[in-house]
């Protein structure tokens, strides 16, 4: 078999697998165009004969989803400040100084990641109801995304840490650098395109979290675009259109700003964003 045949054979298969795992995603866009009728007619039709654009509007303008939106950015950007501020330093500490409680610590961290929000949940919302933290909702689904996804962040800022050579921190002591200065003049400037590449990954999770939110905000006027989603479901709901169309403006950003930073987040996890 030539290489010729060989990347051509592994060309189709990716552009079948990506069609697969895509086609959702289409049916998603295509079903929010249709009528009530088209939606449920045998055959279905790969492109609606009547498109109906004004479902969008409708969607918008009758679900606020303008107020759902806003809450989702400032519960995933709350999250990504707070996890990046504290994720930071305990990254570079695991990444730098080895001993036998530095490895506990992150075999302690990798098993928080194992978690899942579902078993978490309960117990949070527990411990924050007993503090008063969830007279603030908002900032009580931020600490709690926090603590579900520091763990995955730490690690992956940690390899972006370790690619740095430690040599060009030793050369910033020598220089009269202290340990703190060789950090943020030599270290941090290094390792941002990998920290920034975490950071994205952690927004766009926290953008679509649903588990913390639906628990813990009562509040309409306070809750995310995940929760927004989920008050078209009922026992006699047939809104699929106005479904999909809400889906449809809720999931479109994330996978714009996804496009535009492929090549960025795929470098970072590669290669530890040093050039």
């Amino acid at each position: 078999m030539s290489d010729t045949f060989r990347n051509r054979l592994m060309l189709a298969v990716a552009l079948v697998l990506a069609a697969i795992y895509l086609f959702p995603l289409y049916w998603m866009y295509i079903t929010a165009l249709k009528t009530g009728s088209a939606m449920f007619a045998t055959p279905p039709k790969f492109w609606p004969s009547e498109p109906q654009w004004s479902i969008y509007a409708h969607v918008w303008e009758s679900r606020n989803m303008g107020r759902y939106l806003w809450n989702s950015l400032v519960i995933a950007f709350g999250s990504v400040a707070l996890i990046a501020v504290l994720g930071v330093g305990c990254a570079y500490v695991l990444a730098r100084y080895r001993n036998v409680w530095v490895d506990i610590g992150l075999f302690l961290v990798l098993m928080l990641q194992v978690l899942p929000a579902s078993l978490m949940v309960t117990p949070i919302f527990v411990g924050f109801s007993q503090v008063g933290l969830l007279d603030t909702p908002r900032l009580a689904v931020i600490l709690a995304i926090a603590a579900k996804s520091m763990p995955f962040f730490v690690v992956l800022v940690r390899a972006t840490f370790m690619s740095v050579p430690m040599e060009l921190e030793e050369a910033a002591l020598v220089d009269g650098n202290s340990r703190i200065g060789a950090f943020f003049n030599i270290v941090l400037p290094l390792a941002r395109n990998g920290i920034l590449v975490s950071a994205i990954l952690i927004f766009m999770q926290a953008f679509g979290e649903f588990v913390y939110s639906k628990s813990m905000i009562q509040a309409v006027e306070l809750q995310p675009a995940s929760v927004g989603l989920n008050t078209f479901m009922g026992p006699n709901t047939n809104e699929w259109n106005n479904i999909m169309a809400y889906a449809t403006i809720y999931v479109t950003p994330i996978l714009a700003a996804f496009i535009l930073l492929q090549r960025r987040i795929v470098s970072g996890l590669t290669s530890g964003a040093l050039k």
